[in-house]
């Protein structure tokens, strides 16, 4: 029995990418450690940090849910869960239930706005999967859905709207949305060839990585915008020129003839971007060094 449990639970953090927890979460500390400029009480870090494994865990769940006829088709993702029956999709849908409780629950412990709003948040998350039935812009509402990080963990502290968290939502917005156009790539020939949509689909490998390095040059400079709205100091805006070297990295990795490294670029960079801007706005927060 034991054995059983503990097989089904690495099957299921495998199907929902557990380890990809690193992309949105850092952004929502880096959202919470910017509304005072100071770090936020247990309780706070605590709700926060659970809304967030709820809202991501619902999130990855239900998009193998509605994509596993797709899944089954693509060679790359033929292997996963669903696909291959290791779990049931009544179990899938229960985790989706239980992922979106914990979300609504705990925007509940965090703040009267945050909870009123949570079920946006709800209504982003799931609308997401369907996108790359009907638009090209998939990788935009991705963006939004990670994006949602950083403006929320704000308000649950804040209750309150502000610029700069939306700026900086906007910055991870284009962020992902850039990788995400990267990790499409590799699906270039089968999304054509069963009607998904994409931006590699829709203009080819060679504009679609255009279109990714734009964005990643858009995304860093709402990142340059927070630190002139909220006048941060010299740590933050190192974490911002590191992130700056990260994307200009990866897309020195790839290629239109060549994704071999897709996945060094989608993973790795992007994960260690997300800690390295965490990482220098709480030593901003904690030493800040104001150049003006």
């Amino acid at each position: 029995m034991a054995y059983r449990v503990v097989y089904k639970t690495r099957v299921i953090l495998e199907m929902i990418k557990f380890e990809h927890t690193i992309f949105a979460l850092p952004f929502a500390y880096v959202g919470a450690l910017l509304v005072q400029k100071q770090i936020p009480d247990l309780h706070n870090l605590l709700w926060i940090t659970l809304a967030m494994v709820g809202a991501r865990t619902a999130a990855m769940s239900l998009n193998r849910l509605i994509d596993r006829h797709i899944d089954a088709l693509n060679p790359r993702t033929a292997n996963r869960a669903l696909p291959r029956g290791l779990v049931r999709i009544k179990e899938v849908w229960l985790l989706v239930i239980l992922s979106f409780a914990l979300l609504l629950f705990s925007a509940y412990q965090l703040s009267p706005l945050a909870f009123k709003l949570s079920p946006v948040a709800v209504a982003v998350l799931s609308f997401y999967s369907y996108t790359k039935r009907f638009s090209w812009t998939c990788h935009l509402f991705l963006g939004l859905a990670l994006g949602l990080a950083p403006v929320g963990a704000w308000i649950a502290i804040a209750n309150r709207f502000d610029l700069a968290p939306i700026l900086l939502g906007l910055g991870v917005l284009f962020w992902v949305a850039g990788f995400d156009i990267i990790y499409a790539c590799d699906d270039y020939d089968f999304d054509r060839k069963y009607g998904i949509y994409s931006i590699p689909a829709r203009f080819g490998l060679e504009r679609a990585l255009l279109i990714s390095a734009f964005f990643h040059i858009i995304a860093p400079l709402f990142f340059v915008a927070v630190f002139f709205v909220l006048h941060l100091g010299l740590f933050y805006l190192i974490g911002v020129l590191i992130a700056v070297v990260l994307l200009f990295k990866q897309h020195k990795l790839i290629s239109p003839h060549d994704l071999s490294r897709a996945g060094v670029a989608f993973f790795n960079l992007n994960g260690t971007l997300s800690m390295v801007m965490f990482i220098f706005t709480l030593i901003d927060v904690l030493f800040p060094l104001y150049l003006f």
